[in-house]
């Protein structure tokens, strides 16, 4: 892991953390954690993305906390991060000699995998059964799986660039988010990826597809995007606007000034989607907003709640 991997961790906003790790954040403030709390005395600088408690002293950065919270030492915060918010850590990637001396994605190595893409009965239970997803939706975006020497089923995510090229792979551990999958050598990641791997925005081909005038959606991961295109609409992901490169945001802007694309989201309804729709809008000030229902907390969860009455996708 180095110095660049870790700035963005440390990057990551800290009231996005905080949310995530299940603390209720108001005005900038929530119960402290580390000590029987009763009236808010954990404090968050957003203009310093660090958190304060004025009561036990308790303080730090966004690594900090997830260690305190979760009494995690630093390298297990580190991936957990690293998890929650798609960023790509040199621990996750090959160890051979071979591999760590690449500085790039080998592409060709692994473009065979998609061009007859197979699912596992895992795999499809999960998109099928528990996503309920379109199966030309899965097709489109060319995903396969595999299962590793200790037996745990992975869903293979490719990433392509608007021309069609391979960038990037990401890999889903199909035993969820919260059991993992255990064995001798201890418990898989959330979340792998290859040498070198350029996981920015996802589902960028669709972009060719585009008319003038017509919508594009912005969803906050795959799964989100996946839902999405399985309800009739054009859509691409993006985990964090603070992974978004210039070449992203050059590439966006494009399309608001070239074909008026017409940008739509459903924020997650919690703060740190709110807070993504917010960054977006600063690059895409056309971005509309839309509220999902109570009880979603992301449009996945809208789907499955209404996917009988949604029109079937048109890729």
């Amino acid at each position: 892991m180095d110095k660049f991997e870790l700035q963005k961790l440390r990057d990551l906003p800290i009231e996005g953390v905080a949310e995530r790790l299940g603390l209720q954040v108001s005005r900038h403030k929530c119960l402290c954690p580390f000590h029987d709390d009763h009236h808010a005395s954990l404090s968050f600088c957003v203009r310093r993305n660090t958190y304060r408690c004025f009561v036990c002293g308790a303080s730090g950065g966004t690594i900090d906390l997830v260690m305190k919270v979760l009494g995690k030492d630093f390298l297990d915060a580190c991936r957990w991060l690293a998890n929650e918010n798609n960023v790509i850590l040199t621990e996750y990637k090959p160890q051979t000699s071979e591999l760590s001396r690449q500085t790039s994605f080998d592409a060709q190595r692994y473009e065979r995998f998609f061009e007859r893409p197979w699912l596992s009965i895992e795999a499809r239970r999960f998109l099928f059964e528990e996503r309920q997803l379109d199966e030309r939706v899965v097709r489109w975006c060319r995903l396969t799986s595999w299962k590793d020497k200790r037996g745990v089923n992975w869903l293979q995510i490719p990433y392509y660039n608007q021309e069609g090229k391979l960038t990037g792979i990401q890999n889903r551990n199909l035993r969820g988010k919260e059991q993992g999958a255990r064995s001798k050598e201890g418990t898989a990641p959330r979340f792998r990826f290859p040498q070198g791997s350029q996981c920015g925005i996802y589902n960028l081909p669709v972009l060719n597809l585009l008319r003038p005038n017509e919508p594009l959606y912005i969803t906050e991961g795959c799964s989100d995007c996946w839902a999405m295109l399985s309800a009739g609409h054009k859509a691409i992901a993006i985990p964090s606007a603070t992974l978004l490169t210039q070449k992203d945001i050059e590439q966006l802007s494009t399309l608001n000034s070239q074909l008026s694309t017409e940008f739509h989201m459903y924020p997650d309804r919690d703060e740190p989607g709110e807070r993504l729709f917010l960054q977006l809008q600063k690059v895409l000030p056309n971005l509309e907003h839309h509220q999902l229902p109570q009880g979603c907390k992301d449009f996945s969860e809208y789907y499955l709640s209404t996917q009988r009455k949604i029109p079937q996708p048109s890729l």
